[in-house]
C-alpha cells in the first residue's frame, strides 16, 4: 500500500479553508480516484515539535492506494480537474510526497 501525502506548508498570511478541503476538495479526490482510493485522511496542523512553535504544515491530505500505479491510473484522468478546484480552498502550493505504508 501507498500513501500519497499533500501538504500545505504553514505560512503567515496565507489562506486554507479547512472546512471546503475536508468537505469538498477531499471528497471530490475520492470520488474521482474511486476505487483507486481505498481511503484518505486530513490532517489539521496544530503545533511544531517546540512549546509554541508553529505548525510547519497548516494541513495534510493523505490518500492510500494499493500502489503507484493504482494512484496514477486514477488520479490521471482526472488532474486538471482535481488541481483546479485548489484555489477555491488556499493560495498555498502542495509539497506532495509518495510513501510506502510498512505498518499501517
Amino acid at each position: 500500500m501507498i500513501k500519497v501525502s499533500v501538504m500545505y506548508p504553514n505560512q503567515p498570511g496565507a489562506r486554507f479553508d479547512h472546512t471546503y478541503y475536508r468537505d469538498q476538495h477531499m471528497p471530490l479526490v475520492q470520488k474521482k480516484l474511486g476505487a483507486h482510493c481505498q481511503s484518505y485522511t486530513v490532517d489539521k496542523g496544530l503545533a511544531g515539535g517546540a512549546p509554541g512553535q508553529a505548525a510547519t504544515y497548516v494541513c495534510v491530505g493523505n490518500i492510500f492506494c494499493e500502489s503507484v500505479e493504482a494512484f496514477q491510473a486514477g488520479f490521471g484522468p482526472h488532474a486538471q480537474e482535481i488541481m483546479a478546484d485548489i484555489p477555491n480552498y488556499t493560495d498555498l502550493s502542495p509539497v506532495i510526497q509518495i510513501s510506502e505504508v510498512v505498518v499501517g
